[in-house]
Parts: C-alpha cells; sequence; structure tokens
C-alpha cells in the first residue's frame, strides 16, 4: 500500500474507532448535511429506519452495513492489468467450430506463469469443447463486449469432469449448484476439486472444506461486537497490511452462535436445530476479510465485524487455502448448446461463470445463454458482478451464493424471461443465498421471472435493492438446512409486477430484518411461515410505496455514507 493510502487508512481507523466510542455520524466526515443528501437528491419519502441507520450505521438491529461490498469496497472502476496476449496468438480460431478451449486455456495459464496480465478475445465465435479456467491471480479474461465476443460450449461439466453426486446420497448432481464452464478458483482448489469428484468422493468447496481439522491457527482473538473494524489478537506475528485472514467462529452446545446469527431472543433459543445437519455442516462459519493496519495487537479490518466475537465460539484467525485474487472475466456472451433444462436437481453442468475461494476478482459485462445455472458464487467473497445477463430457455439458478460466500455486489443484473415453455419437473429459483452467507447485494435488477431464493442454511445480513421482478419461481432448501433467514435481512425499494407477496414481503418471516418500500403484494403459490416463535422484531415501513422511497438505493446510500 502506498503512502497517500496509508494515511487515508489511518483517517478512516481513527474515524471509525470514534464512531464505535458513541460520537454521531459527523465522526464520520459526514455532516447532516451530506446524511441527508439521499434524502433529498429528489422528492420522496424517508422511513424512520433510514434516519436511524445513518446513526447507528455499523450496529443497526435491522439493516446491516454493506456499504463496503464488492470488490475492493466496491469500487466503481476495475483494474486494467497490461496486455499479455490475444488468444488467436495461441490458435484460436473464431469460426463457430473449431474448438477453441485448448487455445484459450494456454493464453491463461501462460499470463498466469508471468505474473497475470489481459488475454484478450477479439469478436466472432469461438467453439469450445472444454471449460475455460482461470487459476491465476491477476488474470483478466476480456472480450469485445458481450454483444460482440461469444464462447460456445458444447459439453456439460458431467461430460468434461464426471458425476458430481450430492454428500447426503441419491441421485441428485451437485453441478446443480456448483462449476461453472467459465470457472474462476485457485489451483489448490481446482485440484482438490477435481480429483474429489472423479474418485467420487465429496469436493472441498469452501475456504478450508471438509478437511477443517487441517487448518493453522495464527492467533486467537479476544471478545469484540458486532460492526467493530478492529479485534485484539493474542500473537499479531505474520499478519500485517494487505494480508487476507480467516475469521472462524465455532459453535457451542447450546448452538448460541447460530441463535445470534438469527437475531437472538426466545425465538431462536427455543428453534431445534440439533438435527438441522445440512445447516450444522456449515458450521464453522469462516469469513475471510483483508488486514488494513497492525498497530501491536490492534488490527484493523478492511470491513467491520459481520457477528459478535465471543469466547465460547473458540475465536480465530486462521490459514486458508490460497484464494484467487485480482482476476476476471469481461465483455463476453457464453453460450451453450441448446439443450432442454434438466428434471430438478438433475443438471448436467451446462453452467455459466463461477467464482469459488475468490477474493477482489469481479465479473463485467457478461452475457449466460441457454444454462443450466448462470453465475456463481461458492465460498467467494469481496467480489463484483455487474451489467451482467441470464437469457436463453431457462435455469435453475440464474444466481447462486453459497457455501459461505460474503459481502458480494451483484449490480445492474438481468434475468430474461425464458425462450421456451419449462418443461415438466423443473424448478426457477431466482436470485440464491444460502449456506451462512452474509453482507451479500443485490442491486439495480430486473428479473422478468424468478424469486429472491433464501435457500435455508441460514443466510443473514443479505440486501435486495431496487429491483423490478415477476415473483413467479420458487424458493428451495432441504428442511435439514435450517430457516430460510437470520437477522438482518433488508429488502429496499422493490417493484413486484405480479403482486405476489413471498420472498418480498418478509416482516413476517425474517428475524430482526426490514420491508421497506415494497408495493402492495398478497399471499399465493408458495406460503411460508416463520422459522421463530414470538416477535420477530422486524420492521415494515412505507408499504405500498417503491420508487418513492428515499434513498432510492439502499447499498448506494450507504456506499455514499
Amino acid at each position: 500500500m502506498n503512502m497517500k493510502g496509508r494515511v487515508d487508512m489511518n483517517n478512516a481507523h481513527i474515524a471509525r474507532r470514534t464512531l464505535l466510542a458513541g460520537a454521531t455520524a459527523v465522526a464520520l466526515g459526514v455532516t447532516a448535511a451530506t446524511a441527508r443528501a439521499a434524502e433529498v437528491s429528489s422528492p420522496g419519502e424517508v422511513p424512520d429506519i433510514w434516519r436511524e441507520f445513518t446513526r447507528t450505521p455499523f450496529t443497526h438491529p435491522q439493516v446491516p452495513y454493506v456499504g463496503r461490498a464488492g470488490r475492493r469496497a466496491g469500487a466503481p472502476r476495475f483494474p486494467r492489468p497490461r496486455h499479455f496476449a490475444d488468444v488467436t496468438e495461441y490458435g484460436a480460431v473464431p469460426d463457430g467450430t473449431t474448438d477453441c478451449a485448448p487455445a484459450i486455456n494456454r493464453a491463461i495459464a501462460a499470463a498466469g506463469q508471468a505474473g497475470g496480465g489481459t488475454v484478450t478475445i477479439p469478436p466472432g465465435t469461438f467453439r469450445i469443447d472444454d471449460l475455460i479456467r482461470i487459476g491465476d491471480s491477476g488474470v483478466v479474461l476480456r472480450g469485445a463486449g458481450s454483444g460482440r465476443t461469444t464462447l460456445y460450449a458444447t459439453k456439460s461439466l458431467t461430460e468434461l469432469i464426471g458425476v458430481y453426486g450430492s454428500r447426503y446420497g441419491g441421485d441428485k448432481s451437485a453441478w446443480s449448484w456448483a462449476g461453472g464452464l467459465i470457472w474462476l478458483a485457485s489451483k489448490a482448489r481446482w485440484d482438490s476439486l477435481v480429483a474429489a469428484v472423479r474418485s467420487r468422493a465429496w469436493p472441498f468447496e469452501g475456504w478450508t472444506g471438509n478437511k477443517r481439522d487441517e487448518w493453522t491457527p495464527l492467533t486467537a482473538v479476544e471478545p469484540a461486537t458486532q460492526g467493530s473494524w478492529t479485534i485484539t489478537v493474542a500473537d499479531p506475528e505474520g499478519l500485517h497490511p494487505g494480508r487476507l485472514v480467516l475469521l472462524r467462529l465455532a459453535d457451542d452446545r447450546a448452538h448460541t452462535l447460530l441463535q445470534h446469527m438469527a437475531g437472538g431472543g426466545p425465538g431462536p433459543a427455543s428453534y431445534y436445530w440439533d438435527d438441522k445437519t445440512k445447516l450444522l455442516s456449515y458450521v464453522p462459519y469462516e469469513w475471510p476479510v483483508r488486514i488494513t493496519r497492525v498497530q501491536g495487537r490492534r488490527v484493523t479490518l478492511e470491513r467491520p465485524l459481520p457477528l459478535d466475537i465471543r469466547p465460547e465460539w473458540n475465536p480465530q484467525l486462521t490459514t486458508h487455502v490460497p484464494e484467487l485474487t485480482g482476476s476476471g472475466v469481461e465483455g463476453l456472451t457464453l453460450r451453450a448448446v441448446e439443450t432442454p433444462q434438466s428434471p430438478h436437481l438433475l443438471d448436467k453442468g451446462y453452467n455459466g461463470v463461477v467464482l469459488q475461494c475468490a477474493y477482489d476478482c469481479w465479473v463485467d459485462d457478461v452475457t449466460v445463454t441457454d444454462v443450466d445455472n448462470g453465475f456463481g458464487l461458492v465460498a467467494a467473497s469481496a467480489c463484483t458482478l455487474r451489467r451482467t445477463r441470464v437469457a436463453g430457455r431457462g435455469s435453475h439458478h440464474p444466481y447462486f451464493c453459497r457455501e459461505g460466500s460474503h459481502d458480494n455486489l451483484i449490480e445492474d443484473f438481468t434475468i430474461e424471461q425464458r425462450t421456451v415453455p419449462a418443461p415438466p419437473n423443473t424448478q426457477l429459483h431466482g436470485i440464491n443465498v444460502e449456506g451462512l452467507s452474509s453482507h451479500n447485494v443485490w442491486s439495480r435488477g430486473e428479473m422478468q421471472m424468478g424469486t429472491f431464493d433464501s435457500h435455508r442454511g441460514l443466510p443473514f445480513a443479505n440486501v435486495r435493492t431496487d429491483i423490478t421482478v415477476d415473483n413467479n419461481g420458487r424458493h428451495g432448501g432441504d428442511a435439514n438446512a435450517g430457516p430460510l433467514f437470520g437477522a438482518r435481512f433488508t429488502h429496499w425499494n422493490i417493484r413486484v409486477t405480479n403482486g405476489r407477496a413471498g420472498l418480498m414481503k418478509i416482516d413476517g418471516l425474517a428475524p430482526y430484518s426490514a420491508t421497506v418500500g415494497v408495493n402492495t403484494v398478497t399471499e399465493f403459490d408458495q406460503i411460508d411461515v416463520a422459522d421463530f416463535t414470538g416477535d420477530l422484531h422486524s420492521r415494515l415501513e412505507l408499504y405500498g410505496t417503491t420508487d418513492a422511497v428515499r434513498p432510492r438505493n439502499l447499498y448506494e446510500a450507504q456506499r455514499d455514507l
């Protein structure tokens, strides 16, 4: 980090510490006038909950702080690494018939060996009979634009890698929620995945995966509160600015960690957690985050803590699988060979773009067509998907976010109406989040089909804002995956074109959460009931109002603060 970056971060650290000590929003360098800027930029109604949030942005009980979601804390511009090569220099031919996957992958691998760079794909249609893999940091695959460069994929992941069965048995295909024909994952994670799939073992998907007993502690962490930017560690040796560490929180026998994720109180305390085997497999909770400053035993983080840190959860900073960072895919369309959508959970793996164990990576101006699953985040954090589109014959998960994916930003996204009727026994989910994933944002979207799929697994503190949706999808998730929602879910300025309430108006479903600026909706088709009993302590404001709510976009307003 250069000197200016250090000075800026030091100043930010001082301001955040002052705020957490009890000062007002002015301590963030936000005057009363600037704090109101999002409210008065155009006429509209300002909910009480927004004014509350500006006073306590990191610790509000219903609205999460997501102002630093995305690559490099939501930086508006993506980096432009030096040009390394054009894929035609490695033998790719835009004739639509020559298999160009070997040439494209050779160019990508060479860029990785050279320390990174941009691999360009000119206009035209390039057939690929294999998946495209980015396994080195700092490598960018860039087409000439989603309307000009097309990769035409002819084979599924089942054909290319093998049958990927579910760890829970049966004939389910795990390609229904994992893997992409453009796959960004570090080499270490990729090697273990392929070896496991081919040996019919369950692969290690997350930052530590099934080998959680092999992680190496770096240091214990002292108690801290959710929303804090700094932590105190037992031993700072080996910690330095820029290092990515994994904060791991185990659960205790009373499942107080899971209760905390659900907001705490009598409802989560009385919920029966012990038989939720799939949910329990996601614990320990793992949150990757970069260090920005080390001062003695005090460590400042890139983002505020998503949860409390308590001694009974054995809090540790630990090692993890090497991350993929600084890599991206831009400016192309991935079109799969047109096949019917598979029956539910039997997907062959005609999947789009997946980021796995990736941090500070991105996808920009990319369309996927005729895919089983569109864009995936699997144990991926601090990534940005911008100007992405799912089109064609319909897909199972147009977007999926799972296996402990945190702090991601999906903005300016589109799910197009399917081009053919849905075959029998298929399901459409929409924008998915599950598996203890937290602080993810879906912003400025147009969903011509699908739903806000909270796929159980206790996702918490996620935001959907400024989205138009024809709410005709269904949520998924096995009963043993536990609750649909944890605490601090927020739906803000949502326009439901077909008036269906399910998973849009969540004040009766999600604990300690908020529904703000949703048009009048009614219950029909899938009707869900709350997982937790008693008062959910959730908020409903400006119901029946949409674009008149101010601020119009919750994420953008938080980022501007």
